[in-house]
C-alpha cells in the first residue's frame, strides 16, 4: 500500500509542476502576444509616415521641376500632358453630353 501512496504522492507533485509551468507559458504567450500587437501598431504608423513621406517627395519633384530643376523636368512634362488628355477626355463627354 505504501507504493500506492509513493507512486500518487509522485504523481500529484509532478502534476502540480506540470501546472505551474503550463501558468508560465500561457502568461509569457499572453505577453507575446501584447508584444507583437504593439509592434504591429508601431509598424502600422511607420507605413502610414512613409506613405506621407512619400507623397511629399513626390510633390517636392513635382514643385523643383516647375522651378526649373532640370533633374525632373521630363518627369513633369510626362505628368502635364497627361493630365491635359485627361482635361480633353472630359471635356469631350460633356460636348457629347450636351
Amino acid at each position: 500500500m505504501e507504493k500506492l501512496s509513493d507512486i500518487t504522492l509522485s504523481i500529484e507533485t509532478k502534476l502540480s509542476k506540470l501546472i505551474q509551468h503550463l501558468e508560465k507559458v500561457v502568461e509569457e504567450n499572453n505577453q507575446l502576444k501584447s508584444t507583437l500587437l504593439q509592434y504591429q501598431t508601431q509598424q502600422n504608423e511607420l507605413k502610414q509616415q512613409y506613405l506621407e513621406v512619400q507623397k511629399q517627395y513626390e510633390d517636392l519633384k513635382m514643385v523643383n521641376s516647375l522651378l526649373g530643376s532640370e533633374d525632373f523636368k521630363k518627369e513633369t512634362k510626362l505628368k502635364i500632358n497627361s493630365l491635359v488628355r485627361e482635361i480633353d477626355h472630359c471635356i469631350a463627354q460633356l460636348t457629347n453630353n450636351d
